[in-house]
C-alpha cells in the first residue's frame, strides 16, 4: 500500500473535502479569498483530513459528516500554518513563498483568524456537542503548544521531555482530535474512541519527529524548506538536543551558541556533529516507537481496508523523505 492507494480508497471523500474547503474560503473580502486559496492549494500531504476520513470508515460510520470534520481539520491546520510562519518569520513553505512574505504579517494573522472562526462556524452544523467540545479543547491545546515553543526558542537547555511536550500539544493534538472524532461520529464506545485518539496522538508525534529529523538529514527538494531552518529560528529540536548530550564540549558549545543566536553560520560543523553522533538514529528510534504505539492502538479495531490504510500512515510518518 502507498499514499496513492489510500487516496484511491477514499477518492470521493477527498474530492468532497476539497470542494467543501473551497466553499468555506468564500468571502466578499477579496484578500481572504486570495490568501486562503493560496495556502490551501499550495500542496501538502493532507494527512490530517485523510486520517479523519479513514478513522470514520474504520469505525463503520455511514453518514457524510466526516467530510465536514476533515475540512474543518484542514482549515484549522491552515490557520496554524499562517500564524506559525508569522511567528517564525518564515519565507518558504512547500517550496513556495509564505503568505506573510507575499502579503505581510498583518494580513496573514487576520486571515488565519478568519479560518479559525469559519471552522467553528462549520462545527455548529455537525451536531453533537461532543464535537464542539473536542475541537475547543484541541484548539486551546494547540495554542498552548505554540506558546510553549515560543518560550523554548533560543534556550539550549530545553530537555527532551519539554521538547516532546511541545510536539504533543502543537502537532499531535490535531491528529488526535481528528481520529477521535471519527469514532465519535460513529457513536462508538469510550474504549474505541480512546483507541482512535491514541492512534492519532502517536501518529502526530511520529510525523513531527520525522519533520525535525529531515531538517538536518534531507536534501530532498520536496521537503520545501532549507536545511537548518529550525536552527535559524532558534528551535532546539530532538536532533540538536541529542547531539548536545552526546557530542564533545566543543561541539556542544557550537550548537548552544547557534540556538541562542538563531543562526546557521556554523551549520556545516553542526551537521557534521549530528552525523558523527547518534542524534539522527536516536530521533528515528523515538519516532519509530511512536509509530509502533500508533499501530498497537488499532489492535482491537476490526480489520478492514481502512484500518490497513491507517497502519500504513503510521509507517509513512517515519519512512518518508519529505
Amino acid at each position: 500500500m502507498n499514499l496513492s492507494d489510500i487516496r484511491e480508497l477514499i477518492f470521493k471523500d477527498l474530492q468532497a473535502v476539497n470542494t467543501l474547503i473551497l466553499q468555506a474560503l468564500a468571502s466578499d473580502v477579496i484578500l481572504i479569498n486570495q490568501i486562503g486559496r493560496y495556502i490551501i492549494q499550495s500542496g501538502g500531504k493532507r494527512l490530517r483530513p485523510m486520517a479523519v476520513l479513514l478513522a470514520a470508515h474504520a469505525c463503520d460510520y455511514m453518514g457524510t459528516r466526516h467530510i465536514d470534520l476533515a475540512a474543518i481539520i484542514e482549515l484549522i491546520h491552515t490557520a496554524t500554518l499562517l500564524h506559525d510562519d508569522v511567528v517564525d518569520a518564515s519565507e518558504l513553505r512547500r517550496n513556495q513563498e509564505t503568505a506573510n512574505a507575499l502579503w505581510g504579517n498583518e494580513a496573514s494573522v487576520l486571515v488565519g483568524d478568519f479560518l479559525y472562526s469559519r471552522a467553528f462556524e462549520m462545527m455548529v452544523h455537525i451536531g453533537p456537542v461532543r464535537v464542539m467540545e473536542v475541537f475547543a479543547q484541541a484548539t486551546n491545546r494547540i495554542a498552548e503548544g505554540e506558546v510553549l515553543q515560543l518560550l523554548n526558542c533560543n534556550n539550549p537547555d530545553i530537555t527532551e521531555a519539554s521538547y516532546l511536550e511541545v510536539v504533543e500539544r502543537k502537532t499531535a493534538t490535531l491528529f488526535e482530535a481528528g481520529t477521535r472524532l471519527g469514532a465519535v461520529l460513529a457513536g462508538k464506545a469510550k474504549g474505541q474512541e480512546e483507541a482512535m485518539a491514541q492512534y492519532g496522538k502517536h501518529l502526530g508525534i511520529a510525523f513531527q519527529l520525522t519533520d525535525d529529523i529531515l531538517d538536518y538529514n534531507s536534501n530532498n527538494p520536496e521537503l520545501g524548506k532549507n536545511v537548518g531552518d529550525d536552527l535559524a529560528e532558534g528551535k532546539p529540536t530532538l536532533p540538536l538536543i541529542r547531539a548536545m548530550a552526546t557530542g564533545n564540549s566543543s561541539q556542544c558549545q557550537i550548537i548552544r551558541n547557534a540556538i541562542e543566536r538563531s543562526n546557521r553560520e556554523q551549520l556545516n560543523i553542526i551537521l557534521e556533529t549530528i552525523a558523527n553522533t547518534d542524534a539522527i538514529e536516536y530521533a528515528q528510534k523515538i519516532a519509530s516507537q511512536e509509530a509502533q504505539q500508533a499501530r498497537e492502538s488499532l489492535k482491537n479495531i476490526p480489520p478492514s481496508p481502512y484500518v490497513d490504510a491507517l497502519l500504513f500512515l503510521a509507517d509513512f510518518a517515519v519512512d518518508r523523505t519529505y
